[in-house]
């Protein structure tokens, strides 16, 4: 591959020539607000639209996820465009994510408060108004529990399950804001044709699943 140059921020970047820009950002120390990407994935899912950033020549900003690199490329990420843009995005997921950090077993882990860090909004914000979605917790798992209460629908699971795993066990179903992950042919994780793997809890970037209480005991016993 071919080396190339770019600026990011005022700071010259090098690069090898095809990368996408999100990960070359990241990788130099550029933060760039994101929950659905996943570095392995060839086609990104650009679902969460947090990704923004302005690129010199493009009449709009531009999702990073899905822009390659090139020699020459200048790119803000930080200008009251994308932030403007970036904050309602972020605002509009927190409309219908049921917020509860001191209860959630992802505290301190989760992609969320270091988002709303970095933009400068609050976790509970009061732009939009919240329409809680009032879903059973699923807890049906003899490993994890999923609560799509607190489901970001960033598909991050469903890709490790299907195209990591080559098991295929979670997807999504109904649309808007009827949308959930589910499973084929039964509506709890527990009855399907899960492996154990876990690697949807590891992809999961908030508090939707999350290892069940007596696994990560049995589990920190075993270290």
């Amino acid at each position: 591959m071919k080396t190339i140059a770019l600026i990011i921020d005022n700071q010259k970047v090098l690069a090898q020539e095809g990368e996408l820009l999100l990960w070359v950002a990241l990788e130099n120390g550029f933060y760039i607000p994101n929950v659905c990407a996943f570095k392995e994935r060839s086609v990104p899912f650009a679902g969460c639209r947090l990704c923004f950033v302005e690129i010199a020549g493009s009449p709009e900003p531009v999702t990073a996820c899905t822009e390659t690199v090139r020699e020459g490329m200048v790119v803000k990420t930080k200008t009251a465009k994308v932030q403007k843009l970036q904050r309602a995005a972020f605002e509009l997921i927190l409309s219908t994510h049921h917020v509860d950090c001191g209860h959630c077993g992802k505290n301190k882990k989760c992609e969320l408060p270091k988002i709303a860090l970095h933009l400068k909004v609050k976790l509970k914000s009061k732009r939009f108004r919240l329409i809680p979605k009032n879903l059973p917790l699923d807890e049906s798992h003899p490993l994890f529990t999923y609560d799509p209460n607190k489901c970001l629908l960033c598909g991050r699971c469903i890709w490790v399950c299907r195209e990591q795993q080559k098991v295929g066990t979670l997807n999504f179903a109904y649309r808007g804001f009827d949308m959930l992950v589910t499973t084929f042919g039964d509506p709890l994780v527990g009855g399907s044709n899960c492996t154990q793997c876990r690697k949807c809890v590891e992809a999961c970037p908030v508090g939707a699943l999350l290892l069940k209480e007596e696994q990560l005991i049995r589990e920190e016993h075993n270290a």
